[in-house]
């Protein structure tokens, strides 16, 4: 008995990780959190005598789970990557004053929405390899048999996921503070209806992903500064009901509207400037992240000044 006592404690201490990978592998929370329960079935039916470092074997389980999780999808889509509707992963939702305790095992790493939705384009195995070594350090040499490669081909296919995010996911201004002012800058550009304005706080490449839904018109990719203006500038009549929230960690926005979510908007800010807006307003996939939960946490407030 305490035996088992001791394993479930163990795997306890190591859950907080096991979820950190598990999430970056699918960007999914259910899916996240099946992959850690699958994790425990196995150390239950296999035990942890003779495991001598038991943190490194249960991330190699959970990553097993994940890929096998990554390749049933792969099978289940006929159209190649380039062809498929852009899909914004389940985001990770918190009050503009900070991140909720249970989340912050999720975004002890940089993980930014659009960081996700650039992994969504890889191939399983890329996938695994970026997230294994460049997230969570794992050497290329523990990696290359989950996903039957050799070490040297596990490096490049990180080092072609590595070049993927740098180009699609800059990394963020650490300053929180210059982040909100980028976005309140742009909502209130918005709300005035000043193009110049919009133009200003946005990269000259910013790139806006908007996922509402498979076969949705309102799913669309766009590029360039002066085209997600005109985008941004029919967002003003959703402005009063635009509360600031942290999404994955960086200054975002869930709009809401007679009570239940319409959009969460991820931006990410660098050296003052949007880069990329990410939008999840697939009403169905909302409702099921309860993002109402969430949203009864933060403060209801305009986004202008």
């Amino acid at each position: 008995m305490r035996e088992q006592v001791t394993a479930v404690e163990r795997f306890e201490e190591e859950r907080p990780r096991l979820r950190a990978v598990a999430y970056r592998m699918l960007g999914s929370v259910a899916e996240a959190e099946d992959a850690v329960q699958e994790t425990w079935l196995r150390l239950e039916r296999t035990g942890a005598d003779g495991v001598e470092n038991l943190g490194g074997w249960l991330t190699t389980v959970v990553a097993r789970v994940c890929l096998n999780v990554l390749r049933s999808r792969e099978t289940r889509r006929e159209e190649p990557l380039e062809a498929r509707e852009i899909h914004v992963p389940d985001p990770l939702i918190g009050p503009a004053s900070g991140v909720d305790p249970e989340q912050q095992a999720l975004l002890a790493d940089s993980v930014g929405l659009a960081m996700l939705v650039v992994l969504e384009t890889m191939s399983p195995a890329e996938r695994v390899a970026f997230v294994l070594h460049d997230l969570f350090a794992v050497p290329f040499e523990e990696i290359a048999p989950l996903i039957d490669r050799t070490p040297a081909a596990t490096r490049q296919l990180a080092s072609r996921a590595r070049r993927r995010v740098r180009d699609g996911a800059p990394a963020p201004d650490p300053d929180l503070t210059r982040q909100r002012e980028a976005v309140d800058a742009f909502f209130a550009a918005a709300h005035d209806g000043d193009f110049d304005a919009l133009v200003a706080v946005l990269d000259p490449d910013v790139v806006l992903r908007a996922d509402a839904g498979a076969g949705s018109r309102f799913t669309t990719v766009l590029n360039g500064a002066r085209t997600v203006a005109s985008r941004a500038l029919t967002f003003a009549r959703l402005i009063p009901f635009a509360r600031p929230a942290l999404v994955n960690g960086t200054a975002g926005v869930v709009v809401v509207a007679n009570g239940r979510p319409v959009s969460v908007m991820a931006f990410t800010v660098t050296d003052g400037r949007i880069t990329t807006v990410d939008i999840l307003a697939d009403t169905d996939r909302l409702r099921s992240l309860d993002v109402g939960g969430s949203v009864g946490q933060m403060r209801s407030a305009a986004m202008r000044r």
